[in-house]
């Protein structure tokens, strides 16, 4: 049995590692989009480095972009087996693979006008929306807590992950040649103090483990709650400064934070009285997908469904659906806060958002989340003075921010806590991915003195056997 690394290979985006039999089947954990890689991103989505058409089946620990963005080029490569995930997942990827592929559209068309006044030839998207959709048939629903079998002599269990709905650590239980051997893959581990999911589970015993390592040398600050944090950046920006909040989110997962942190502040009669615009059709789409599994929400947010049906929703709220009304925030004058996607604010509506005010002092923009080193969110929170954004440099002079608490991954501690589980004389390899580099090197050390004892952090399209 091999095992290979064909992205979040040193990096925090674009999730592939195949697991090769002995037989020679192969099975494929992810197939994520890489973002924000700079200019090397377009061709990191343009070439697998493996063929598509040698993979038969694939699992799909949850719907984020970086884990589940390249689904539709795999099949429009020739990919044709199952592609198995948990019935959240599956129901939120959809929108969220529709949504990418018009993004990839878009982009192409405004690089291909560029390209026709330099006589450039044109290119191509990643995929269509028609790619997208014709993907959607291979999805293949499976729940938290039952094993099943995925190809002849290999089980599949799935354990919540409390990333975000629907999200799963993925554990396969394979007879190779006669030999049983049990591989986990982490996926993306959520928070154990979560607002909002329930905590990571518990899982059977592993022989090898692939492991995110994100925020492998971090904490996340617990001094100060989410409410109160977002609240003290709104007075500032918008009643002492009389100016905008652009806040870029994820619109699976952040999106909702935000939303329900706002809503906690109303319900405590300390929202103060602006206007709140969600301005992503996404977003508003995957807060809707959301409510319809409320099975996955914790005993605190079910308490408070109990008294509040929409716990998304508060005095103030709009939504922005239309281009046309995207548009308009241009010209709205009175202090507010726009809630965008997406969260690195390297692409979508919030990337306008930030080109229309980030020359105004008046202005905030408060990042939410992770962003990847070479992305937008990542240069302005660097201290940058002047930024480039589609195409046009921009003097920085709106105060730049970010909530450090706010992440759907969890802290080492987290992560710590989700190993508890195991016994790290039985782990015979483990391997670390989605993380830095300097942060893999440090939580590796970490790792070690917990008991791990054979620890590697794979390069991109590493190979090596198992076992």
């Amino acid at each position: 049995m091999k095992i290979s690394f064909h992205g979040a290979a040193r990096c925090v985006t674009g999730s592939k590692h195949i697991i090769t039999l002995k037989n020679g089947k192969r099975i494929l954990l992810d197939c994520g989009l890489f973002q924000g890689m700079g200019k090397d991103t377009d061709g990191l989505n343009r070439h697998f480095g493996f063929d598509p058409t040698s993979i038969d089946v694939m699992v799909l620990s949850h719907a984020h972009i970086d884990h589940s963005g390249l689904i539709p080029r795999l099949v429009q490569e020739g990919f044709k087996g199952k592609i198995f995930c948990t019935t959240a997942t599956k129901a939120l990827t959809t929108i969220l693979l529709e949504d990418s592929a018009g993004i990839q559209e878009d982009e192409v068309k405004y690089a291909n006008k560029r390209r026709a006044l330099n006589d450039q030839p044109y290119v191509k998207p990643l995929y269509t929306l028609e790619d997208a959709q014709r993907s959607f048939g291979f999805f293949t629903p499976v729940e938290y807590g039952e094993w099943v079998e995925i190809i002849p002599e290999v089980e599949l269990l799935f354990s919540d992950a409390g990333h975000i709905i629907g999200s799963a650590c993925v554990h396969l239980k394979i007879n190779d040649s006669g030999k049983y051997q049990t591989l986990t893959f982490s996926g993306d581990v959520g928070r154990y103090r979560d607002v909002i999911l329930k905590s990571p589970q518990t899982f059977p015993q592993a022989d090898f483990i692939i492991m995110e390592s994100t925020y492998g040398n971090s904490l996340h600050d617990l001094h100060l709650t989410t409410p109160d944090i977002i609240l003290k950046w709104i007075e500032k920006a918008c009643l002492e400064k009389k100016g905008k909040l652009i806040m870029p989110a994820f619109s699976v997962g952040r999106t909702q934070e935000i939303l329900f942190a706002l809503n906690q502040l109303e319900l405590e009669n300390r929202l103060p009285e602006i206007t709140y615009f969600v301005d992503s059709p996404l977003s508003i789409e995957a807060t809707e997908m959301m409510k319809s599994f409320p099975e996955n929400f914790n005993r605190h947010i079910q308490k408070i469904l109990s008294v509040d049906e929409d716990p998304f929703h508060f005095k103030g709220l709009k939504f922005i659906r239309s281009v046309e009304q995207s548009k308009l925030l241009n010209f709205y004058d009175e202090p507010c806060v726009i809630i965008s996607a997406s969260g690195m604010a390297d692409a979508g509506r919030v990337k306008h958002h930030i080109r229309n005010n980030i020359e105004n002092s008046r202005n905030t923009i408060l990042m939410t989340g992770y962003c990847e080193p070479n992305s937008l969110g990542a240069r302005l929170l660097s201290g940058a003075k002047e930024v480039g954004i589609f195409g046009v440099r921009h003097e920085v002079h709106a105060e730049v921010g970010s909530i450090r608490s706010m992440s759907a991954h969890g802290d080492y501690e987290d992560l710590y806590q989700w190993l508890a589980c195991q016994d790290p004389k039985q782990v015979q390899r483990m391997f670390l991915v989605h993380g830095e580099y300097d942060v893999q090197q440090d939580f590796k050390e970490r790792l070690v003195k917990k008991g791990f004892a054979d620890i590697e952090i794979p390069e991109m399209h590493y190979e090596t056997g198992l076992g």
